[in-house]
């Protein structure tokens, strides 16, 4: 099922982006977030300083393949104790780092291409993959009434993207740097993750994007 089309940039220097439909109310929007790539690269990398990448560990101890933290009022977290929204990071204390402008207004403009309602994101989950890792088939967290967005940066990946339940068959749906995932309604609980990411380069040179791939995931959580 595709329903593609291009919409030209609002600045003639950047390409145009294409929508590929997957489900009934979610969507691929290739090459949606590179309008806003380098406010992108430099807010992760500031963030990251103040509330670092770790690799949290699951309710039963294991811990998880690919690091992360968060920004924005909320920040998902795991740990003996469950999963979890918590309003502060609990490494430090402290606040997780507020969701900068960029961010938001990427998620927005993303929700709305991808016609679904208004979307205001108050947590933003920043995963960094490295080589080799992957994520495995699970369902996001949150209000389900409001949509998820992902945004791919940096190594290129395949996500998996399944059914209502878990043994569901998957598409494998590539994606490169800029592309954006947007789903919600009805598509809002379907399974999906992410294959081992293979090793390669990124077509942007940044410290933060050196031999990994980061995801940035908005939700609105409960």
């Amino acid at each position: 099922m595709q329903d593609l089309f291009s919409l030209a940039a609002e600045d003639t220097n950047q390409p145009p982006w294409e929508r590929i439909a997957i489900g009934r109310q979610a969507c691929v929007l290739r090459g949606f977030a590179l309008r806003w790539e380098q406010a992108l690269l430099s807010q992760v990398q500031a963030m990251a300083a103040q509330a670092p990448f770790r690799h949290l560990r699951t309710p039963g101890g294991r811990s998880m393949q690919v690091a992360m933290t968060n920004c924005g009022a909320c920040g998902w977290y795991s740990d003996a104790q469950g999963y979890r929204y918590t309003a502060t990071d609990p490494l430090s204390g402290q606040p997780w780092p507020p969701m900068p402008e960029a961010f938001a207004a990427l998620a927005a403009q993303a929700a709305e291409a991808a016609d679904l309602p208004p979307f205001a994101p108050n947590a933003c989950l920043i995963n960094r993959y490295t080589v080799g890792t992957r994520l495995t088939l699970h369902q996001d967290e949150g209000d389900a009434q409001h949509p998820i967005v992902s945004v791919s940066l940096g190594l290129p990946a395949v996500f998996l993207w399944g059914g209502d339940a878990r043994a569901d068959a998957t598409q494998k749906l590539p994606l490169q740097h800029g592309d954006v995932v947007v789903w919600g309604g009805v598509d809002r609980m379907r399974y999906h993750g992410v294959m081992p990411v293979k090793d390669g380069t990124s077509p942007v040179a940044h410290p933060l994007l050196d031999g990994v791939r980061i995801n940035l995931t908005f939700r609105r959580a409960g």
